[in-house]
């Protein structure tokens, strides 16, 4: 069973992680030759302020 996890910073609407998920599971399927059944999608929402990038924090635009 393939499980994917996203981190992105910040939040996505909930029709983005759909769009999401639905693209990922329709790549992995494919190129993994897997079930789309079989196939978990997590998504982690991390405030801007957890995550650096060069040492520096980074913003939210």
């Amino acid at each position: 069973m393939p499980y994917v996890n996203i981190r992105v910073a910040g939040t996505l609407n909930k029709s983005q992680k759909a769009e999401i998920c639905k693209g990922v599971t329709e790549v992995i399927s494919k190129a993994a030759g897997k079930p789309a059944d079989s196939i978990l999608i997590f998504i982690d929402e991390l405030p801007h302020e957890n995550i650096a990038k060069a040492g520096v924090l980074l913003e939210k635009k």
